[in-house]
């Protein structure tokens, strides 16, 4: 008997993906969390029902959201990662000889166990010495933290449901307040193509624009994620994205990676028309 996985992207759009077996399913305090391996992208990540990661095309998605303020930033010592319990962010984090502490904030424990045991090869680097885990909520960890990171990566899951409180203004001014007077914000910002999300993207944009002075929004292909067309915020309170790029410094860590490179670093942030037009409604 075949078994599939269909990952709702519209009511009239699923992406579809031939299982060959499922790994894990249980029921945490807080989500659904399977594990499956497919025939063409590997081990599959879902988190009720949703696909979070595939083994074949996640690291796109964990290079673009690091390694593009990392060559911006000059000097990043301490970074704070909201969400990320798979540990694919972190796994990029550790090429960098430079960071002192990187802080992982995942309010599901078993999401970060579960991925431990049957997604090693991504999970492995949160057993660096520079990375403590906080199982809290995000929104409640953050608050209490001041001037205290110069990097925050908010590697959130779909702003509804037990993430929801992760895409409020509250959340990023607390967000602002945690960062150093140079401090930079990433954020995931959905896919613009369909319509629920689109709004989901003007929405995060103008809420982090409105914290913000400087706030940029780029782009990359992630095959698996609804559409193929993903979007990330770059927020700063100095930086900017592609005036303070140091190439040529990134270059020279000899950091490895299968996507990112800085002559891609500019070709992110030049969007299509229809997302500038998206995006400049509600700026």
């Amino acid at each position: 008997m075949e078994m599939w996985f269909s990952d709702e992207h519209t009511d009239n759009v699923k992406l579809s993906l031939r299982i060959k077996r499922q790994l894990f399913s249980a029921e945490s305090e807080f989500q659904r969390i399977d594990v499956l391996e497919s025939e063409d992208f590997g081990k599959v990540l879902v988190v009720d029902g949703d696909l979070m990661l595939t083994e074949k095309d996640e690291f796109i998605y964990h290079e673009m959201i690091t390694h593009v303020p990392m060559a911006v930033h000059p000097d990043v010592k301490n970074v704070l990662v909201i969400g990320g319990g798979d540990g694919g962010v972190v796994r990029e984090l550790i090429k960098y000889d430079s960071l002192e502490k990187i802080d992982v904030v995942e309010v599901d424990p078993l999401l970060v166990e579960v991925c431990r045991k049957y997604i090693p090869e991504i999970a492995c680097s949160l057993n660096d010495s520079r990375v403590e885990i906080y199982n809290e909520d995000g929104l409640r960890f953050i608050r209490s933290r001041t001037s205290e990171y110069d990097l925050i990566i908010i590697d959130s899951p779909n702003p509804f449901g037990p993430g929801e409180g992760l895409f409020t203004k509250e959340f990023y001014g607390n967000c602002y307040n945690a960062l150093r007077d140079d401090g930079i914000m990433i954020n995931q910002n959905e896919s613009p193509f369909y319509e629920e999300e689109a709004f989901q993207c003007q929405r995060m944009h103008k809420r982090i624009v409105e914290t913000f002075p400087i706030c940029k929004v780029y782009q990359a292909h992630i095959p698996a994620y609804p559409s193929g067309h993903w979007l990330f915020g770059f927020a700063s309170k100095k930086y900017h994205p592609l005036n303070d790029l140091n190439g040529v410094g990134w270059k020279l860590r000899g950091i490895s990676t299968r996507y990112y490179e800085p002559r891609l670093h500019y070709g992110v942030f030049a969007l299509p028309v229809y997302v500038e037009e998206l995006l400049r409604d509600v700026e």
